[in-house]
């Protein structure tokens, strides 16, 4: 088996609480998660989170015969820690100030929730809950969930209060102020929250049961190609692509007309992954405008001959990926540097305006894609949602990726990054600058590995890169490759023969 045929993650089991209040004018409650967080940081989200080892050791009325009996408990209890809200039979004898001084024993570690409920007289019970449908996290994902989704409404007299910490803010709105302000790119959120919302806003009664009522057809649609802003979509294709990734994201934007970025997968299941998912936006009165390639690499252009041929579609990349590739994949036409490609839906008046970027340092055509109007920035393999950016010259050049990353920050209207590869950052600007000082310390470590008697790329990798698999030093030696150019750019840095020395000038 290679790397690229590792079976999915397993997904660990957690559970959500969708919290209501106001059945006259329905609101409902969602946080926004921590940008500190390693999964879904900065996304919106309702509380929940995963199970603990007591949960199965609490108990619940009217559990007979429910097989997610513990998931409810799990809910109830998250809930609780992460809003103070408890949803629990006899809590209506408890004040506001006990139960907050409860909530800081639970989280604090002080006392378990099955003793806090024991002590209090209280009793869980499934009734107060109503079942939502359940998502797993897809196997493209490095992190996976099995998440149960629940339904609550505020019990009379209680508040919800998120406290700082794993959680940044939380809110109550009407389910279409919610929407609304996914749809302008304020906010981003996963499949199972917009499937939520949109089914609350048709109404608070019977939403759960027309959540249900979803086929498992249109649930796996909604699966493979989710939709992380309205009318953009990421496809996780699985793809020869440099570890950890294993796949690389196609991304289709667009209403009534859809363009198609990096159909990147070689492989036939996932070239027909790919066709059934634009055959359904077919299908349902959409037409495909053009391909369009960020950059030359095998694993972002895999699948673009497979659509050509299959549905006989135009090509768009820069002009010197375009002269990389001529002989491979015919290019159509030119995207240049601040072209604008401009998408409409003419039911919701809504229009996507993809600004082209040119970015080189990964590659000297690299494109990247900035939506105007909600912010989002597809990022090619500028910046990346797993692992790290190889700079491998004579097609890699830093001097040129720090640039475009400098770029990136100069954005007036940044509220996503839509990678290549792993999952969307709703953090940007904190990724960029991440990026950026993970290059400076870099290049520090490589000048101290220099004055330390290191003058080959292999010696500097061998000395720096003590955490990286040696099945990848040799990628990392072109970083390191990178990086020396860069400083005997800068002066900083002499070669000859192969071997590199601090510049006695520079030094001075």
């Amino acid at each position: 088996m290679n790397l690229h045929d590792k079976p999915p993650a397993i997904p660990r089991d957690a559970a959500a609480m969708i919290l209501l209040r106001d059945r006259e004018d329905p609101h409902v409650y969602w946080v926004r998660r921590s940008p500190t967080l390693n999964f879904l940081a900065g996304f919106h989200a309702f509380p929940g989170g995963q199970r603990d080892e007591e949960d199965s050791h609490i108990p619940l009325l009217n559990s007979e015969g429910l097989e997610d009996g513990v998931m409810r408990v799990v809910a109830i209890r998250e809930l609780f820690e992460e809003t103070g809200v408890l949803v629990a039979r006899g809590v209506e004898r408890l004040s506001l100030d006990r139960l907050s001084r409860l909530r800081d024993d639970l989280c604090l570690g002080r006392i378990g929730f099955g003793e806090l409920l024991r002590n209090e007289q209280l009793e869980l019970d499934s009734a107060l809950l109503d079942e939502a449908p359940r998502w797993v996290t897809p196997a493209a994902y490095a992190r996976r969930y099995d998440t149960r989704f629940y339904a609550c409404w505020l019990p009379e007299g209680q508040q919800a209060v998120v406290l700082p910490g794993e959680l940044e803010s939380g809110e109550w709105l009407r389910p279409a102020e919610a929407l609304l302000k996914w749809v302008d790119g304020q906010v981003v959120i996963v499949t199972p929250i917009i499937a939520a919302l949109q089914a609350l806003a048709a109404g608070s009664d019977g939403f759960t049961s027309r959540m249900h009522e979803v086929g498992q057809d249109e649930r796996d649609h909604l699966e493979s190609r989710v939709e992380m802003r309205y009318g953009i979509y990421i496809c996780p294709l699985r793809t020869p692509t440099i570890p950890p990734a294993t796949h690389t994201n196609c991304l289709i934007v667009g209403g009534d007309e859809l363009v198609i970025i990096d159909p990147g997968s070689p492989y036939p299941d996932q070239q027909e992954r790919l066709d059934r998912i634009l055959d359904r936006f077919i299908a349902a009165g959409k037409r495909l405008r053009e391909i369009i390639i960020t950059h030359l690499h095998p694993d972002h252009i895999g699948g673009v001959e497979h659509l050509v041929r299959r549905y006989r579609l135009p090509v768009a990349a820069h002009r010197l990926t375009a002269e990389a590739i001529g002989g491979e994949v015919p290019v159509d036409r030119y995207i240049e540097d601040g072209e604008l490609i401009l998408l409409r839906e003419e039911s919701t008046g809504l229009e996507w305006r993809l600004r082209a970027l040119w970015t080189p340092g990964h590659a000297r055509g690299h494109l990247s894609l900035h939506e105007e109007r909600t912010g989002s920035l597809i990022t090619g393999d500028c910046v990346v949602g797993v692992g790290t950016v190889v700079i491998a010259p004579p097609e890699g050049c830093l001097v040129d990726y720090l640039a475009s990353l400098r770029r990136f920050l100069e954005l007036p209207n940044l509220t996503a990054l839509l990678p290549g590869h792993g999952p969307v950052v709703a953090t940007p600007r904190e990724r960029i600058e991440e990026y950026l000082a993970h290059r400076q310390q870099r290049e520090v470590q490589i000048l101290d590995a220099l004055a330390a008697g290191c003058h080959h790329p292999a010696t500097i990798v061998a000395r720096i890169y003590t955490d990286v698999a040696t099945s990848l030093h040799q990628l990392a030696e072109l970083s390191v490759i990178a990086h020396l150019e860069k400083l005997c750019d800068d002066g900083l840095v002499v070669t000859t023969d192969g071997a590199y020395h601090l510049s006695t000038i520079g030094h001075n």
